[in-house]
């Protein structure tokens, strides 16, 4: 049993990740991107606490979902419940996508043990901070054009950053 702060949940979404997903909002975050679609989430010390195993219940009860996205707020703030929580989602046969401010070589070159715990647990990564002058509606699941999504599953297997392609769909 894990505690996370979040600042709310949206029990089925489809803007946020491949598929019908349950989306988990951090609470707290250092980037404060200006036009952040979130920025009642940049306090760390607003939103609530919750246990992450109440979280785990609440969507096992959705058989309609293919995943959870951590969105926020700032998920690499609070890496340890996040990964813990990402193996018990995993374990239910769902995927994890992780939305973060930072890019993917910054998270690695923090060398941070929670961090990397919970990078190996992404399925999908969308990376990047949000940046106003390259906002871009026709783009999927993100709303920059700097941000990247990439396929950590492949990233993984083949040593490089793999992106995902889904504009092209």
């Amino acid at each position: 049993m894990a505690s996370l702060r979040i600042s709310g949940i949206v029990p089925e979404s489809i803007v946020d990740g491949k598929g019908i997903r349950y989306v988990i909002f951090t609470q707290g975050c250092p980037h404060h991107c200006p036009g952040c679609h979130n920025p009642q989430t940049h306090d760390f010390f607003g939103g609530h606490m919750v246990d992450t195993d109440d979280l785990l219940e609440e969507l096992r009860e959705n058989p309609l979902l293919k995943g959870v996205t951590f969105s926020g707020g700032e998920p690499f703030c609070q890496p340890a419940p996040l990964a813990e929580l990402a193996r018990k989602i995993h374990a239910c046969g769902l995927d994890v996508t992780v939305y973060t401010g930072y890019t993917y070589e910054q998270l690695i070159d923090q060398h941070n043990p929670d961090t990397d715990e919970l990078l190996r647990q992404a399925d999908v990564l969308i990376d990047g901070r949000y940046e106003q002058d390259k906002r871009d509606l026709t783009l999927r699941f993100r709303g920059s054009s700097n941000q990247r999504v990439i396929d950590m599953n492949r990233t993984r297997a083949e040593g490089r950053v793999v992106t995902d392609p889904l504009d092209e769909e």
